[in-house]
């Protein structure tokens, strides 16, 4: 099974998705080729975003293999951007995960608090402090909870081999939060692997891009 994570994704339920490359997996591609997908919702506690991704993830995959469904031995998760760093945290956290493709993930969020969005040229902090990351407020008024949310510093506790996929054209995240995840797990002789995409905007680029990311994907999911 591969589980695949970024919000609410419920409403997409009856959508049917055309199999062809992107920089996430393609459910359509992975069912007819013999994978079960699941893709739970995730409901957030302000403060509390790693927390509340692993809180609403593993009970959905506990679900599945308690119905007999799949083997619980052989199950994979992937996610792009917020769904990527949920990811780079919840390896931290737990070993379900047979292997890990994160994409764009942001690893340290007192790093990243005081970046640029290149693309609209705002600043990062607003994120974390209003809006997707649900930090609830600035890294002087709640520094322990930007330290407890980034997975750089619990890297020491991942078991899950994983894949971070990092363009360094990115407008929206950071590709250097790759870099410090990567290098963090590689002192710790964490079994990781970092690809970077050259010239490459958060969406990875064109159709030949695209393919080379699927393939990357599969290639840990299955490998392991």
């Amino acid at each position: 099974m591969v589980v695949y994570i970024y919000e609410r994704l419920s409403q997409n339920v009856h959508q049917f998705v055309e199999p062809r490359p992107s920089h996430n997996i393609n459910p359509t591609y992975y069912v007819s080729n013999g994978y079960l997908i699941l893709e739970p919702d995730i409901v957030y506690t302000i403060g509390y975003p790693g927390q509340s991704a692993l809180k609403c993830v593993l009970p959905a995959v506990q679900e599945i293999v308690d119905r007999g469904f799949v083997d619980e031995n052989a199950i994979g998760i992937q996610g792009h951007s917020w769904g990527g760093y949920q990811i780079a945290y919840m390896v931290t956290q737990t070993s379900r995960f047979r292997a890990a493709a994160a994409g764009a993930p942001v690893a340290n969020m007192t790093s990243a608090y005081d970046g640029i969005r290149w693309g609209p040229g705002l600043p990062r902090q607003f994120q974390y402090e209003q809006d997707q990351s649900r930090i609830g407020g600035s890294l002087w008024e709640y520094p322990m909870r930007y330290i407890e949310n980034s997975p750089l510093f619990s890297a020491d506790r991942v078991k899950t081999p994983i894949l971070m996929i990092h363009n360094d054209a990115d407008d929206a995240v950071p590709w250097y939060q790759g870099i410090e995840y990567y290098l963090a797990l590689r002192r710790l002789g964490k079994r990781s692997i970092s690809f970077r995409i050259m010239a490459s905007r958060m969406v990875c680029g064109g159709g030949r891009i695209r393919k080379i990311i699927r393939c990357a994907c599969r290639s840990i999911l299955i490998t392991f």
